[in-house]
């Protein structure tokens, strides 16, 4: 199958220039890092940077090839970056800085110091805080969200399923979005029923998708529907129903680590004894280093989520708090998105 990562990588590749340009200009990256190598924590100090704008901006530079880990584990510039400061007497500071009042630079410098907008309603967001309404409750939004990742999902859903387990019981796909990886999960899985728990909103253009995808069906196809329960809710705050499969694809990097380990816990409960947590998405190296496609991701998602690309050793890290056995295969999918899993112990 073909992989279309070259065309969502051109896609992302702006916001890693932007991320650039600003570490460069205007948080002065590698200037503080011409004096001597600091670490991740004593340059996050430096720059007056909290946690999620960090990971976001260090990992991506490390991609680029512009800083790297020292013996002694601490940041440091290589030679490439060594011709972005002014103690070099040939640079690349000015020809970097033609774009240095750029709108999008602008905004990523202001997101990266203050770890979003500056003014709490300024910026879109399809993610909902705790304690306010979800975007996702607007019927416009929420159809136009969704049908934009509509293609992604129906190109990826078919090798997702393919290599997730076959497994007689209920599939729990939580934050399921158009409903594809359930639909085509259930097709190699006759057997099983899926879950597909989302605002409603979202529930309602997924119902639509799940009734084209079954047109071309005939009597299979209405089997499956019957095999399909849309439960509206919200995953923060409402109880999730027992599965024998828990579905979470592209979920996690919509929020901050400690969400992250709150959804781990919650997800894991809803697990039965011997049941499976999946996780499908872009992964970080587990060194924080790269790769570039997924950092240029990290540092889009940084400016429309309340999280940021995460490493599969963050994510096995949160399995085990949840109680669940983190299982070590990483399975890759297509267009730089893989697969992970963790099982509860039975």
């Amino acid at each position: 199958m073909l992989d279309l990562a070259p065309i969502t990588r051109h896609l992302r590749a702006k916001a890693g220039s932007h991320l650039l340009v600003a570490a460069i200009h205007h948080l002065k990256v590698f200037e503080e890092l011409s004096k001597e190598p600091l670490s991740i924590e004593e340059l996050q100090q430096r720059l007056h940077l909290k946690e999620r704008p960090a990971m976001v901006l260090f990992p991506a530079l490390c991609a680029m090839n512009l800083l790297d880990y020292g013996a002694e584990g601490k940041l440091q510039l290589t030679e490439t970056g060594k011709y972005l400061t002014s103690a070099s007497p040939v640079n690349l500071i000015g020809y970097a800085g033609l774009e240095k009042e750029d709108t999008g630079v602008i905004q990523m410098t202001e997101w990266l110091r203050n770890d979003g907008p500056a003014a709490g309603n300024k910026g879109l967001s399809y993610v909902k805080d705790e304690d306010a309404p979800s975007p996702m409750d607007d019927p416009d939004a929420a159809r136009f969200f969704t049908m934009a990742l509509a293609g992604r999902a129906k190109y990826l859903s078919p090798v997702v399923a393919g290599k997730i387990s076959k497994h007689k019981g209920v599939l729990l796909d939580v934050a399921a979005g158009t409903g594809y990886y359930s639909y085509e999960w259930l097709v190699a899985n006759p057997s099983s029923r899926a879950i597909v728990f989302d605002r409603p909103e979202v529930l309602k253009v997924a119902a639509e998708l799940l009734n084209e995808f079954c047109s071309n069906k005939l009597e299979e196809g209405n089997l499956l529907k019957e095999r399909v329960t849309f439960l509206p809710g919200d995953m923060l705050q409402d109880e999730l129903p027992a599965a024998d499969i828990l579905l979470a694809a592209s979920l996690f990097h919509d929020w901050p680590t400690e969400t992250c380990e709150k959804l781990a816990i919650k997800f894991a409960h809803a697990l039965k004894p011997g049941g499976e947590f999946w996780v499908h998405d872009a992964f970080l190296n587990d060194r924080l280093d790269g790769p570039l496609a997924i950092t240029d991701y990290s540092a889009m998602l940084f400016l429309a989520t309340k999280g940021r690309a995460y490493s599969r050793k963050e994510y096995r890290s949160w399995f085990s708090q949840a109680g669940l056995i983190p299982q070590m295969e990483n399975i890759s999918t297509l267009m730089d998105y893989g697969l992970i899993s963790a099982v509860k112990p039975g």
